[in-house]
Parts: structure tokens; sequence; C-alpha cells
């Protein structure tokens, strides 16, 4: 690591996974802790890791100051080697996993799946090809690996259960443990309500995709300007959006998806010591 007194690293990381309330847990904390320049993710110690320790420490030049710096990155809980590089770097880092019921999530993953082109399959054909999105709900293998590498006190996780039951304690329970004053929520925020709902496919995959693929390219080159501008403009919208609306996940495939994860629910019970009875039974909810 270059120059390493005169830089600054994340103390904490909300490593995810996707779909699970990130994107409000960066809305909350953002102003409170130093989080990345103008970026939620920054996705180095996954698909950025090749532009070395300088790039990612770009994000922080501004927090030299801040007593707690963190990130809040989805695509890093079930990434082994993000895992491994993580610890390398700051083997002291505080990890934070956000849990949400893993059929819902799922589904929601999915629905982000198609609508920045990554796929065109239905869900469960997708589920077949794509094995990351079972992968991911391997949630007690996950945490126990994470608690491995970093020590299990270090290790926090929080469930979106909680978030929607009481979003104050939910935050509580995270600020207490990155060690920074209680925040106080109000109006939005203070009802845990996702700000990123998915409804509807892209009018073109084709457009999905490649649009995909710019975002990534300008965030590796840290052109988040330029991002942020074609995001006010409307082009992220008319190129993500305009499809078909999703319809609610078919009663038979949860209830096929219930029983073939209820014993990686049970393990996550197990592990927590808290059973988890709404994550195993099939019901009517609504899903975003």
């Amino acid at each position: 690591m270059a120059n390493n007194a005169a830089l600054r690293f994340p103390d904490f990381i909300a490593v995810g996974p996707p779909r699970t309330a990130t994107t409000w847990l960066d809305k909350v904390l953002r102003g409170h802790v130093g989080l990345p320049e103008q970026t939620k993710e920054t996705h180095f110690f996954t698909r950025n890791y090749g532009r070395g320790i300088d790039w990612y420490a770009k994000h922080f030049r501004h927090c030299l100051s801040e007593p707690v710096v963190g990130e809040i990155c989805a695509s890093y809980f079930e990434n082994l080697q993000a895992r491994e590089r993580i610890h390398a770097h700051m083997p002291g880092c505080k990890i934070i996993c956000t849990l949400r019921d893993p059929v819902d999530r799922l589904y929601s993953y999915y629905k982000l799946m198609r609508q920045k082109g990554r796929t065109e399959l239905s869900f469960e054909k997708a589920l077949l090809k794509h094995r990351q999105m079972l992968d991911c709900s391997r949630y007690a293998f996950h945490i126990r690996d994470w608690q491995t590498k970093f020590g299990a006190d270090n290790v926090l996780v929080v469930l979106n259960d909680d978030l929607i039951a009481d979003s104050q304690n939910y935050l509580d329970c995270i600020t207490d443990f990155i060690g920074i004053p209680r925040i106080t929520l109000t109006g939005a925020t203070a009802t845990g309500r996702r700000d990123n709902s998915i409804e509807a496919a892209p009018r073109s995959v084709w457009l999905a995709n490649r649009a995909r693929k710019f975002r990534f390219w300008l965030g590796s080159h840290q052109f988040y300007g330029t991002r942020r501008f074609l995001s006010v403009a409307g082009v992220w919208r008319l190129c993500f959006e305009g499809g078909e609306r999703f319809p609610p996940l078919d009663p038979g495939v949860k209830a096929r998806l219930r029983d073939q994860l209820k014993p990686e629910v049970e393990a996550l019970e197990h592990l927590l010591r808290r059973t988890l009875p709404q994550w195993k039974e099939t019901r009517q909810i609504s899903l975003v």
C-alpha cells in the first residue's frame, strides 16, 4: 500500500448482498461518516481491483479528517476474492451484512438483472444459468467466512425485516457498531422505504446492456460527474425502463424456492440464534 500514512481507507464496509436496502443505508449515513466521493459503490475489490489501491484511495481523499470512514458496496458479499482482498488491505475493517428474505431478494435481483440487460430469461431459467443468484442466498456460509476472516465481533448482521418494523432501532444498531453518534431518522427515511424499486423491464435489452457497460466504464474511470449528468438528463431511465411491467412472483415458484432454501434459512437461524419463520412460509407480500 503506497504512502498509506497519507491515505485514508474504510473503517467499515457494508457488503450487501444486492437488493437489501444498501441504497437506503448510504443515503442515511452520508454526511455522518466519510463515504466514497460522488458515488455509492466503487466495486474496487471486485471488478476494479486491477486499477490499484491508490485508485481506491482517491475516493476517500476528502475523508482525512473524518473520524469514521466507510463504503457501502453490495457486490462484495458472496465474492470470496473480494473478501480476501479486503482482509489483505484492511484486516481490522468492520463488516456489515444486510440481509433480506432470500426469496424476495432473489426475485428483486432478477428484476435488476432484467432492467440492466443482463438476461432475457424467465426467472426460473435465470436461476439455473446464473448460479451466483442462488450463491448469494447462502447467507450462513458467507457470514461464517466473513467472521473467520475479520472476527465475529467485527461482523454485524442486520435484517430488512427489522428495518421495516423499526427503522430507528435498525439504524441505531449500525451506528453503535461503527462507533458514531446515533442519527435521528425523519421523513421518508424513517419508514425504511426502499428508494430503488424496479417495476418494469427495459424497452430494449440490447440498449440496456450497452448502457450498463457504459455506466461501468464511466465508474471505472471515475467519470462520476458525467454519469450523474446522464442520470439527471434521463438517459439511464430511457435505457433501463419503458418495457413490460414485472408480474408478482408466481406462488408455485415461490413455494418451490422456499423449500429449496429452507436449509439455508435454518443454518442462518442457528448462526444468529433467532427464528425466521416468515422466511420459510409461502405468503403474499408486495415485492420491489
